[in-house]
């Protein structure tokens, strides 16, 4: 009994082996290659798949997604003679994973080198300053070539980016002095551009203060010329709607001589020449107050030169002065008394000519 257990062990363990190898479970987005006794059979899809056990073999299991493949840097060469170093990444798809197994051995590592000639390729034929600011013109021109390469391995090449370009340190320590000094020179044009439009800002600002000043003083110069004018008109029709006489006239003349004697440092005196006519209305109002000249009319007439006759004392031969006897009193040349005056000063001749 002990050996036919063991051949039912052996039978049990060697069904389930097979139907283990019968049931294939492919996962989404992946692919199997068959192959029976070493010849492709057929290509397994997602899902559950029957193999004939011991005699079909999974030769691969090939994922469909886009897979991305970064690449060391690889030194290449300029159209000037730089070294630079360029870090490139591949984006990829495999769409026949027949293909991809059997047209070529390992597709990784020949689209890697791939990617390097062609790269050198192109950047030998750029100079250092179109390298670095032409990425769009490589990556387009690797994925051109990548793509049409590659279509027989079942594979395609969906972008090639260039993940940087490092030049020499030299290189970038003169790029790096270039750029401050373009930025330096940025700064100062702006500067001077800020500058240039502050002073013209400020002019024009100068300009409109000064012509609204100017405008208003005229303004102001106006307003007071009509102010002066309507105030003389307003006078002036006063004094005609007033009928003033002379007399007035010649008394508005005297008050008007003290506010021209004030100031102690004023020692010449400049009277208009009516000043004659007006005081001689103003000597006949005070003619008959002094009593002297009433019989010659209705007032005596003042001549054109006035002077100051002080008055003798009793013998009729010393003048009396403000410090020794009474005031002295004006009169004119008649003898018609006139207001007293400040005997202390010195009054001009008075010329109405």
């Amino acid at each position: 009994m002990e050996p036919v257990l063991i051949v039912l062990i052996v039978l049990v363990v060697v069904a389930f082996i097979a139907l283990i190898r019968t049931i294939q479970v492919i996962p989404q987005a992946s692919a199997a290659i068959v192959e029976r006794f070493g010849r492709y059979t057929r290509t397994l899809n997602a899902g559950l798949n029957i193999v004939v056990p011991f005699i079909d073999t999974i030769r691969n299991r090939i994922d469909l997604r886009e897979q991305v493949v970064p690449f060391p840097p690889q030194p290449v060469i300029t159209q000037d003679n730089l070294v630079v170093n360029i870090d490139t990444v591949i984006y990829y798809q495999v769409t026949d994973a027949r293909a991809a197994t059997y047209e070529v051995a390992s597709f990784i590592q020949a689209i890697e080198q791939l990617t390097v000639t062609t790269l050198r390729n192109i950047i030998g034929s750029m100079d250092l300053e179109s390298t670095l600011t032409s990425r769009e013109v490589i990556n387009a021109g690797l994925r051109g070539v990548l793509d049409e390469a590659t279509g027989k391995w079942g594979i395609r090449v969906n972008r090639v980016e260039l993940k940087a370009i490092e030049p020499p340190t030299s290189i970038q320590d003169s790029m790096e002095k270039q750029m401050r000094a373009e930025r330096d020179k940025r700064a100062a044009v702006l500067t001077a551009e800020g500058q240039r439009q502050a002073a013209i800002l400020r002019a024009e600002g100068e300009k409109q203060a000064a012509v609204l000043s100017a405008e208003g003083e005229a303004q102001a110069a106006v307003l007071k010329a009509d102010g002066e004018a309507a105030a003389i008109r307003t006078v002036f029709e006063a004094i005609h709607d007033g009928d003033a006489d002379q007399k007035l006239l010649a008394y508005q003349y005297l008050q008007t001589l003290p506010q021209l004697a004030q100031g102690d440092s004023n020692k010449l005196w400049i009277i208009p020449s009516e000043v004659g006519d007006a005081l001689k209305g103003l000597g006949g109002a005070f003619g008959g107050m002094a009593g002297q000249g009433g019989g010659q009319g209705a007032g005596p007439s003042v001549g054109p030169s006035l002077t100051k006759q002080p008055v003798a004392d009793g013998n009729g031969s010393r003048p009396v002065g403000p410090a020794n006897g009474p005031r002295p009193v004006d009169t004119d040349q008649t003898g018609a008394a006139r207001p007293r005056v400040n005997p202390t000063r010195e009054y001009p001749q008075i010329d109405p000519e």
